[in-house]
């Protein structure tokens, strides 16, 4: 794969419509949001519409390390810090590289199709207006409710992890830390969208430094630099070898189902930096920010998951039964288990902090996303109006407090089951969302790139397109099928059959297709023909867009880098 082509600075990003958009651009209308930018959209006729265009009257004050550093937490978090230790059980250290390698593919595929119409389209809530524009309302009005219902809904599951992980301390009420949780994510959702993408800064920063001390250690532990002693190498590559037995099938059978297995871990790792794109209707100037860190941030954290992986078959055996403890919390990462065997005690209360930070990160992330779905649901006249309304600052409060309003499902875990199990379940739940959003979106590319091809719109003309477009896509979509599919594969197995895990694997597939015809019946909608498309609202003139200043020195040249 070859890097993404570079960002164009001042390129327009609305060329002269063709001759299928008649209309006398002298008539434009131009509307400037709250903090200045000028908002554009365009009627078929070929006079600008911003009433179509998707957006909101939210603030632009999301900086380009507050983007980059959103991509970081959506894809460092709980997934690899615990539950990537079941998946290395189930597929040895070889099945698990290939299966992070596989997701990690197609989301690279997904990031390349999605921040081409990020960087073009930022509007409110980006994924659910694609959707109704480029395919069909009533799959808009889907990907909006299932995706922000099951990351709205995955706010209690992180609360809930939150307390199991602090039992790892402390016997302190789960209720007590689960209001906790939910008082801090309520707050900084209500405050000025810079406070969020800050706190994004310091969670980000915070899970990054942890990592790489994680990685610091592993190589030290695996060198015979801890104090056992015990040069490990790549011992367990050995014995008990690359691959693991799945359920006890031996062979290439069981050798791929372990596999399979390990990519739904994998999915849940990296599900979530595709939120990065949704924070294009809030950044400062997406044209730049959108493309650096949608590609950036998706082979760094890609680096991270493979040598993660790696190191992981170095300095744990898969066979060690505290991967499979489901204790939720450092008890069953990987990392601290290594550690502990290695005979390094201080080191495993700091990773079980950080999983801390990632979990209260990841509540704190799904809060704001479902709010922004709430608010695309609006533009495109799918909820009331009062749901996209903002305060001065430009927060969508009505929209923050009934996404905000599913976090204290938490409280139910404190019942029969424990946090841990209503963890598990949420957990997968808000995977198979993901994966349905990731391969919705790269149809809707396509469908976009087809309409740019039937109405003669060249991409060159774009602030920023993705390369090898549309197969990229393409491979985004039926990557992103497959791995939904297979997901659940474990209970189709014979002697596995279990009904609450069935329901669980496969659940978000009838939320996200009993929607679309619903809305198709009631409201009659149509799939959007690519000569019809509006490929012109919603865009911002580049010229409108504050320009960083270049670097001055070495250090701003890194930070630059960087983000």
């Amino acid at each position: 794969m070859s890097p993404s082509s570079p960002v164009i600075d001042h390129t327009p990003s609305i060329p002269p419509a063709p001759a299928a958009f008649p209309g006398d651009h002298k008539s434009d209308i131009e509307k400037a949001s709250p903090d200045g930018s000028v908002l554009h959209g365009a009627a078929v006729d070929g006079v600008i519409n911003p009433e179509k265009g998707g957006h909101a009257d939210l603030s632009r004050k999301l900086s380009r390390y507050h983007i980059s550093m959103i991509g970081w937490s959506g894809g460092i978090g709980t997934g690899l810090f615990i539950g990537a230790g079941a998946a290395y059980a189930k597929s040895g250290p070889a099945g698990l590289l290939l299966a992070y390698t596989i997701v990690g593919s197609v989301l690279w595929a997904v990031m390349q199709s999605i921040a081409e119409l990020a960087t073009l389209i930022p509007t409110a809530g980006s994924f659910p207006h694609w959707a109704t524009r480029f395919i069909d309302p009533s799959v808009g009005f889907s990907l909006a409710l299932s995706y922000g219902y099951c990351y709205t809904i995955a706010i209690a599951s992180e609360v809930s992890a939150a307390a199991i992980i602090v039992s790892y301390w402390s016997d302190i009420s789960p209720a007590l830390v689960i209001s906790i949780g939910l008082a801090i994510i309520l707050v900084i959702n209500l405050l000025p969208v810079r406070f969020f993408g800050e706190a994004e800064v310091i969670t980000g920063t915070v899970k990054i430094v942890c990592f790489l001390g994680i990685i610091l250690a592993s190589l030290v532990i695996t060198l015979g630099g801890a104090p056992n002693h015990d040069r490990i190498g790549f011992r367990y590559w050995n014995e008990p070898g690359p691959w693991t037995n799945y359920n006890g099938i031996t062979g290439s059978t069981g050798h791929f189902l372990g596999m399979l297995a390990a990519l739904v871990n994998a999915s849940f790792s990296f599900v979530g930096v595709e939120t990065v794109c949704v924070a294009s209707s809030e950044a400062e100037n997406p044209h730049r920010s959108i493309p650096k860190a949608a590609t950036r941030v998706t082979w760094r954290i890609g680096f991270f998951c493979a040598l993660g992986s790696i190191l992981m078959g170095m300095v744990i055996d898969p066979r060690n039964p505290g991967l499979v403890s489901g204790a939720g919390n450092a008890n069953a990462s990987p990392w601290t288990l290594a550690m502990k065997e290695a005979g390094i005690n201080a080191l495993p209360s700091i990773v079980n902090a950080c999983i801390l930070i990632s979990a209260w990160s990841a509540g704190n992330s799904y809060c704001w996303t479902g709010a922004r779905m709430i608010v695309a649901m609006t533009t495109d006249k799918q909820l009331p109006a009062i749901f996209g309304r903002v305060n001065k600052y430009g927060v969508p409060y009505y929209a923050v407090l009934a996404s905000f309003a599913f976090g204290p499902l938490a409280y139910l875990s404190l019942g029969s089951g424990g946090a841990s199990q209503a963890f598990a379940w949420l957990q997968n739940l808000s995977t198979v969302a993901g994966l349905i959003a990731w391969g919705t979106l790269c149809f809707a590319y396509i469908r976009f790139h087809r309409g740019c091809k039937v109405q003669g719109v060249d991409r060159s003309t774009f602030p920023w397109s993705g390369p090898f477009q549309p197969f990229t896509a393409w491979y985004g979509f039926v990557g992103s099928v497959i791995i939904t599919l297979v997901s659940g594969f474990s209970v189709f197995l014979k002697g596995n059959w279990n009904a609450n895990d069935f329901i669980a694997s496969y659940i978000g597939i009838p939320i996200f297709i009993i929607p679309i015809l619903l809305w198709k019946l009631f409201k009659g909608t149509r799939f959007v023909r690519a000569r019809d498309m509006d490929l012109w609202s919603g865009r911002l003139d580049s010229s409108k867009l504050p320009v960083p200043r270049e670097p001055r020195n070495a250090w701003e040249s890194f930070v630059n880098w960087l983000f």
